[in-house]
């Protein structure tokens, strides 16, 4: 493996951090945009969560609201749909999109969606290799010659971080598209606001994909310095 190669990897973490910035940049914009756009009926993000989930059975979740922004998520830990703020309060087009996506999630878990256990089963390991692989390369690289398999079980980390974005991609797809389809048929959004929910979790789902597409370019990179050595 070539000097050149490993520097073309290098460039294209560094793209795609670029992109990921423009990324994160263009969903605050579509966020903000449809933050003021009121729904129809008036519905809060904690109304839309709360009747997701009673119309799809779900009765042992709670709607909470969090502090922050854009920090959203469903707790299968203690069953809690967690709102921003800017969310929990709000009747827009972009509140009732999220509100009805962080649900989708419990509606995966209640029905145990294939994905969803997968990754709740990776959740223990990446709390781990997130914290830790990093340290294991340097170790690695500091100590080639004397332990060469310290490298590799970095790498091995790194790539358990990047099976967990390449999962979390058909989490949070799937998701979205139970939120829109509940949406949809329950006629919580009409066919004007349905275009532009869809057109801000689009966005959401668009930062998951850099995620995964980061990852794999650094297990890339790191696997190329081995094969170099």
């Amino acid at each position: 493996m070539s000097l050149n190669q490993i520097n073309i990897e290098y460039l294209l973490i560094i793209v795609i951090g670029v992109v990921g910035l423009i990324v994160q940049w263009r969903l605050k914009a579509v966020f903000r945009k449809y933050s003021k756009v009121n729904l129809p009926e008036g519905l809060t993000g904690r109304e839309v969560a709360e009747r997701m989930l009673r119309q799809n059975g779900i009765m042992g979740v709670k709607v909470i609201s969090t502090p922050g922004r854009l920090t959203d998520h469903y707790d299968p830990r203690n069953k809690t749909v967690n709102l921003s703020e800017g969310v929990y309060d709000s009747a827009t087009i972009s509140a009732a999109a999220v509100a009805a996506h962080e649900c989708g999630h419990a509606v995966q878990h209640a029905k145990q969606y294939g994905p969803v256990k997968l990754r709740s089963a990776l959740v223990p390991v990446i709390s781990v290799t997130s914290t830790w692989s990093i340290w294991v390369i340097i170790a690695g690289i500091v100590l080639i010659n004397q332990f060469p398999a310290l490298f590799w079980i970095g790498i091995g980390m790194i790539a358990a971080s990047a099976l967990f974005a390449l999962v979390t991609l058909p989490v949070e797809f799937d998701a979205s598209m139970r939120a829109m389809e509940w949406l949809r048929q329950s006629h919580t959004l009409g066919e004007k606001e349905l275009p532009q929910a869809r057109t801000a979790l689009s966005w959401a789902a668009s930062t998951y994909i850099v995620a995964a597409l980061g990852a794999i370019a650094t297990l890339l990179y790191y696997l190329s310095i081995a094969r170099r050595n």
